[in-house]
């Protein structure tokens, strides 16, 4: 839960959403705005609305809230297994005023998760590295949202699968050096991968993250083009800021 002794910090998400973080705890990032964002894209163009919606591995909210942002008449289930993460996020939905259409519960994704096969939409940002790759974090909340303490990328299909309706979709981010483990994972899951965008930070490398919308069953997987989140010169291309003005920040800092 959140300590008095916290240092808990109110910033900018989305519009003029807002949401609770520990200063130096766990932060969202551009990788969870771009699954978000990436989430309203592909079920829109998919042509029908989501009245439920599913995160997995939700950590301090950030991608559920946003996916409630874009999406109003969606009602959100988010599963969690950090207490302190968890209490930030029912801090943001209060904040926000969405606490009746927000249910933040407490688990692990692994075994706790619905398993209804009901929900439109499934969101989640597994951790990308396993504990062997790296030194684990012992600031709060940090080792298990980017180490595979709880569950990898498999994982997250698997719990996605059992949940997503059937024609709904499954939208994740992770780390382009995973990607045959994606593909793998939604296999197994009984999930095929229908779309895939690759994510370069900066003009001129290599993609970093991939953005991964799946659904029930096989089918053909459309490969989209590179978006690029900032040019050489270090600002923001034309594409990013419109990422960004659709999850409504203001023109003059989009």
């Amino acid at each position: 839960m959140i300590s008095p002794d916290d240092n808990v910090t109110l910033d900018a998400l989305c519009g003029d959403w807002r949401i609770h973080q520990l200063k130096n705890g766990h932060r969202y990032s551009t990788d969870d705005l771009l699954v978000a964002w990436y989430a309203a894209v592909v079920v829109r163009e998919a042509g029908f609305s989501v009245r439920r919606a599913l995160d997995l591995g939700s950590g301090i909210g950030s991608v559920g809230l946003m996916v409630a942002w874009q999406l109003p008449a969606a009602r959100l289930v988010t599963v969690e297994a950090q207490p302190q993460s968890l209490a930030l996020a029912r801090k943001s939905a209060e904040y926000n005023g969405i606490s009746d259409r927000y249910d933040a519960r407490l688990g692990d994704l692994r075994t706790d998760a619905p398993d209804t096969g009901d929900f439109d939409l499934v969101t989640g940002s597994p951790p990308y590295f396993d504990e062997r790759a790296g030194v684990v974090s012992d600031r709060p909340q940090r080792g298990p949202c980017r180490f595979e303490q709880r569950g990898g990328v498999e994982d997250y299909c698997a719990a996605a699968a059992k949940a997503v309706a059937p024609g709904g979709r499954v939208v994740l981010v992770m780390a382009t050096a995973g990607r045959e483990r994606v593909f793998a994972g939604a296999e197994a899951a009984g999930l095929g991968v229908r779309r895939l965008r690759p994510i370069v930070f900066k003009a001129g490398r290599a993609p970093m993250i991939d953005l991964i919308a799946l659904a029930l069953g096989p089918g053909p997987c459309a490969t989209e083009g590179e978006l690029v989140v900032r040019a050489a010169d270090n600002h923001r291309t034309d594409e990013m800021r419109a990422v960004r003005l659709a999850m409504g920040f203001p023109a003059h800092i989009a």
